[in-house]
């Protein structure tokens, strides 16, 4: 908890520096926050853990973090607030937590309104942009309004919506927690948690056990609950210290399966599985299927429920309603071989230290076949167009791909497991004409090239749609990465034709990113079952910036299964030289 603390700090003072203080330099502290923050939210251990045990030289040793940060971290935890971030927060009365996560609505911007319009809050902007007011300043525009107004809505309509990956590892840890309590039979997190769903509301879990009023009492006594809303004998309600809601419901062991999948859902899911259920002459609720007469024939299990229906199982993440009980039916003898979770044997889409990574391009390797069992990574860092993440020039891409031929000389050479392989690429820009800013003959001596928009996102959607279709005819681009530009709950993504980008990349054999980042997951659900219906191959891609962001595969696997893409969809479920067979 004192790491996330930490992180929100830390990003916190890095957005208020740039509103409080006019030196030149201070870009540079800013930047010192941003790395530390970005390293302790990828860390695998506790800071205070680290700080007891070896005091400010353990906390120096971890990367980005100097002798100014580690001395802000010790006093946070002895005294639960950093000075500094107080004495910023008393300059400058802007409330940051509203506006931090808002895309296009930057420090910049807020520190104009705050000193022309006094505006400390989100409702303050909104009355402000709603009464024209922010279009007469300098530098500003009615276009600019209006898309402040966009974001605002944007944000109320998913606030109380949580991202996926930000409350999974949470959710498991809580839901392990459970499961190991020896009084509980049967544990599981239900609703669009297990249909991994993007965006989470509540959590609801469910447990079986003998002992309910044992286990309710273990329940709301874990220490990342904040507060008990309800309590019962078989079931409670509480909030977490991240805010989210999480209800806890106790039910029979008979009854697990059936419950299970009443409220897994979705809603229109059950429905039609219901109505299905009474055309067979049963009925079917969350506490079992039953004959007319009453008598409970299943219950303890999902699967004996869809058996008995004259269904294969259906998986979790596609319970949408959205065909699957036909689909599955006995009597069409439908057959999906979904991609699996552990199906992946490489990826297509990481960064290195050399632009915007935080790490080297040895130990990317080296964490992504150690600890996440790869078998194969492509070094995609950004190419010159795109300065902030210090691109990469053509002289620079040329001597990385001598780099990492000297790095898989030195595996075969020094490793028992020679099977292992970095994939020399690039994500290279795509331009607002759509040419891309490094020539074929450079990108040609590459293994892989990806080719991504990061810029000019205003543009219409016939131009937007021109510059992907220019890029995926290149003939020296393999894969387009995060198609449609979007940041869930952040920006909606730029306008495009998905439908005739699938189209094109079919017939190019251009193949379409899954980014499993899951502040994107784009493409969305309903665009990879588009391009899967098309026979459009796709690429699950975790665009790791760190090693531990290799986890992020997990999300972009449960974006891909909700799309209905097979192994077969997926190019790197291949071996790297069948893998780099099927490329153009």
């Amino acid at each position: 908890m004192k790491n996330i603390e930490i992180v929100r700090i830390f990003r916190e003072i890095s957005y208020l520096i740039q509103i409080a203080e006019n030196d030149p330099n201070t870009i540079f502290k800013v930047r010192a926050y941003e790395k530390a923050a970005d390293v302790i939210e990828n860390l695998s251990m506790d800071l205070e853990e680290i700080y007891l045990e070896n005091g400010i030289a353990g906390l120096r040793k971890i990367p980005s973090v100097g002798s100014a940060i580690s001395l802000k971290i010790e006093e946070f935890i002895k005294l639960h607030k950093i000075a500094y971030h107080e004495e910023l927060k008393k300059k400058i009365p802007i409330k940051i937590s509203e506006f931090s996560n808002m895309r296009g609505i930057g420090p910049k911007t807020i520190k104009t309104l705050y000193e022309k319009l006094k505006i400390t809050t989100v409702s303050e902007l909104e009355k402000a942009a709603l009464e024209g007011r922010i279009a007469k300043l300098k530098g500003f525009s009615k276009m600019k309004e209006s898309n402040i107004l966009k974001t605002i809505q944007l944000s109320k309509k998913n606030k109380s919506r949580h991202l996926l990956g930000d409350i999974y590892p949470l959710i498991k840890k809580i839901e392990s927690r459970l499961t190991e309590e020896e009084s509980v039979i049967n544990c599981a997190t239900v609703g669009s948690f297990r249909r991994m769903k993007e965006t989470i509301g509540d959590i609801d879990i469910l447990v079986s056990t003998e002992e309910p009023e044992k286990v309710v009492n273990f329940f709301v006594n874990m220490p990342e609950v904040e507060e008990i809303r309800g309590r019962g004998r078989t079931k409670a309600f509480v909030e977490l210290r991240n805010g989210i809601g999480v209800d806890l419901l106790v039910v029979p062991e008979e009854s697990f399966g059936s419950a299970s999948q009443y409220f897994t859902g979705n809603k229109d899911h059950n429905i039609s599985l219901r109505n299905l259920a009474i055309s067979k002459g049963f009925h079917l609720n969350e506490w079992g299927l039953f004959t007319k007469k009453k008598k409970k024939v299943a219950g303890i299990n999902e699967k004996e429920i869809y058996e008995l229906l004259d269904l294969q199982y259906i998986p979790p993440e596609l319970r949408e309603d959205c065909g699957e009980i036909e689909f599955f039916s006995k009597k069409k003898k439908g057959n999906l071989a979904l991609v699996e979770y552990g199906d992946l044997k490489g990826d297509l889409h990481t960064h290195s230290d050399s632009t915007d990574g935080t790490m080297s391009i040895k130990d990317m390797a080296l964490q992504a076949r150690k600890k996440f069992g790869l078998d194969y990574i492509a070094i995609t860092d950004h190419t010159r167009s795109l300065r902030l993440a210090n691109g990469l020039n053509e002289n620079q891409l040329l001597a990385q791909i001598n780099k990492i031929q000297e790095l898989n000389d030195a595996f075969k050479e020094y490793s028992t497991d020679t099977r292992f392989r970095i994939l020399s690429s690039a994500e290279v820009n795509i331009l607002r004409d759509g040419t891309l800013d490094i020539p074929n003959n450079i990108l040609d001596k590459l293994d892989i090239v990806g080719a991504a928009i990061h810029s000019n996102f205003s543009l219409s959607k016939d131009i937007q749609t021109e510059r992907l279709v220019k890029a995926a005819k290149n003939p020296s681009v393999d894969l387009l990465c995060h198609p449609t530009g979007r940041i869930i709950n952040k920006r909606e993504g730029y306008s495009v034709d998905i439908e005739k980008i699938i189209d094109i990349a079919h017939e190019t054999r251009t193949v379409l990113e899954i980014n499993s980042n899951y502040h994107r997951l784009d493409l969305k659900d309903e665009h990879i079952r588009l391009a899967v219906q098309n026979g459009t191959k796709l690429a699950i891609n975790s665009d790791a910036h760190h090693p531990v962001h290799f986890a992020y595969l997990l999300f972009g696997i449960g974006q891909a299964r909700r799309g209905w893409a097979k192994k077969t969809d997926v190019i790197n479920t291949l071996e790297v030289d069948s893998l780099l067979k099927e490329l153009k």
